[in-house]
């Protein structure tokens, strides 16, 4: 059995705005740049200390990449035994649909049942690092409930806002969180206003997508796992479920940090990135196809997929900019076909998946039949969480 590593060895050297570079102090707790009010992300001493071999015997969570992650002291990580989720073999559907490789990632397998757990935990274990004396998150479920979750392990008060009609599932997991419950009408974005008229002192930390930087490094373990699992080689194709899109965000920014350090060739060919959205919530999709100038102004409506519904992304320039440098491409699913994914994945593959997840799988579908997706393609889906949560929504729709 594997033991964790007591003490920190993060190579944390700064914080820069993603959009004009500045640096800005990774001592102090910072949200959005001071600059251009846009994320910051976090940068590493890349030189080469940190190695393959360095993993070997460490803990099977994400935080075995320690070195590149920006908590300094052991003693603040919150941890649930988030990380390194199973990649699954479809043989089934493969056969079926004529991919000689095509695999998904299960991030259902996570504490509290999603992918939000990696954000959560980082964001959190830098909360309690850096003093903050409480968290406040607006959310559409999955996020609220894994903060609730790791602000319990922390000793730190939750306070969750999230639409009235997220599903009972989502509210009663807060409840027994102990987190401090806020309905209101609308998506996302109006959550997003609640937790500002609530939060006006600042007396919480808001961990909204993109404003504050640790969530990010939370989620881009996603990237040096699908690396790892795969003996160090990668996907020609991985199709995300992007609402806020921190994770296809994170996932490139691990592959970038890989090669600088020479754990991927510097010629490698990266994956084309596909960022799969809600036909009820397409904001990236509407911007990426020329539609609008950006989604600063877009209105979305509720979909199944709740993770989807957010119509006002502040991480659409990063994401647009993960799509161009890859070759990558946005595209949308209606409500009836993340159900038939949900339908397909459950009958062929055995697993239960969320409809964010089933969205992926659909996307393949349409992609092969353009043409945009050839069948000999090494192709990876993300499941971002257990379908379980979600037999409110799909509750009939066999």
């Amino acid at each position: 059995m594997a033991t964790p590593v007591e003490t920190s060895i993060s190579s944390i050297t700064t914080l820069t705005c993603s959009r004009c570079g500045q640096p800005h102090d990774f001592e102090v707790q910072q949200r959005v740049s001071s600059c251009c009010a846009m994320p910051l992300l976090a940068q590493y001493d890349l030189s080469g200390t940190f190695s393959k071999k360095d993993l070997q015997n460490r803990e099977g969570t994400m935080w075995r990449y320690q070195e590149v992650l920006p908590v300094l002291d052991n003693k603040f990580k919150v941890s649930l035994g988030e990380g390194f989720t199973p990649i699954l073999d479809f043989k089934n559907l493969g056969s079926i649909y004529g991919f000689a490789n095509l695999f998904l990632k299960d991030e259902g397998k996570n504490p509290t049942g999603s992918f939000k757990a990696r954000g959560l935990s980082m964001a959190i274990s830098k909360a309690l690092e850096l003093g903050a004396e409480g968290c406040i998150i607006p959310t559409a479920g999955n996020a609220g409930v894994a903060m609730a979750a790791y602000c319990a392990k922390a000793n730190l008060p939750a306070v969750v806002v999230m639409p009235r009609h997220t599903p009972k599932a989502f509210k009663e997991e807060c409840y027994w969180y102990g987190a401090e419950i806020h309905l209101i009408d609308g998506l996302i974005n109006d959550c997003a206003a609640e937790v500002r008229h609530l939060n006006q002192d600042n007396q919480l930390l808001d961990v909204s997508t993109l404003k504050e930087p640790y969530r990010l490094e939370g989620k881009k373990t996603m990237g040096y796992e699908i690396a790892e699992q795969l003996n160090w080689t990668l996907p020609d194709v991985i199709l995300y479920p992007a609402g806020g899109g921190t994770g296809l965000i994170g996932i490139w920014k691990a592959f970038q940090e890989m090669i600088a350090l020479g754990w991927l060739k510097d010629n490698v060919r990266l994956p084309r990135m596909v960022a799969v959205q809600a036909e009820n919530c397409r904001p990236l999709v509407d911007t990426f196809l020329g539609l609008q100038e950006h989604s600063q102004n877009y209105k979305g409506l509720p979909t199944l997929a709740n993770g989807l519904a957010v119509p006002r992304p502040l991480g659409e320039p990063l994401m647009l900019q993960v799509l161009a440098q890859s070759g990558g491409t946005a595209i949308s699913i209606t409500e009836d076909e993340m159900v038939e994914g949900v339908r397909e994945i459950g009958r062929k593959e055995g697993l239960f998946v969320a409809p964010e997840g089933a969205a992926t799988w659909m996307a393949v579908c349409k992609l092969l039949k353009q043409g945009w997706l050839k069948p000999e393609e090494k192709v990876l889906l993300l499941n971002t969480g257990s379908g379980q949560k979600y037999m409110e929504n799909i509750e009939g729709r066999y």
